[in-house]
């Protein structure tokens, strides 16, 4: 008797940028927003997405991802991914120690970043900045 596939959707939020990935079995094949991971740009971005998958190990050669993001910019959406990503691993398969591999490398990957930008008040250009006073 064949063992049941199983298919997981898992969500990253950044800032603005949510991310969805969907992981099933497969050949390790990793994709973002229908592109190769390896062909990210910018650079740092590409290196942000890429760190779950470094410390996932061979985890990874035996499932599929494939990660949508949309809103935000070009970081919040890397780090939405890298948290969809950090996710969808853990919870396909259910590994306590890859979790703590997780964890103690940067806890984000799992738990998020609360962090938003401060709403903008009167008197000024932004959040805390006010008009300059001249007394003379």
């Amino acid at each position: 008797m064949s063992e049941r596939k199983r298919i997981l959707l898992v969500t990253g939020k950044r800032k603005a940028a949510i991310a969805r990935a969907v992981i099933k079995p497969g050949h390790g094949n990793v994709t973002v927003n229908e592109f190769p991971v390896n062909t990210i740009s910018p650079e740092l971005a590409r290196a942000r997405i890429s760190e779950p998958l470094a410390l996932a190990g061979d985890r990874l050669n035996t499932v599929d991802l494939r990660v949508r993001v949309h809103g935000g910019g070009v970081m919040g959406q890397a780090e939405a991914a890298r948290m969809a990503i950090a996710r969808a691993l853990v919870e396909y398969t259910r590994s306590a120690e890859l979790r703590r591999v997780f964890t103690s490398f940067d806890r984000t990957m799992l738990a998020g970043d609360a962090r938003r930008k401060e709403p903008k008040k009167f008197g000024g250009p932004g959040a805390r900045r006010r008009e300059q006073k001249s007394y003379r």
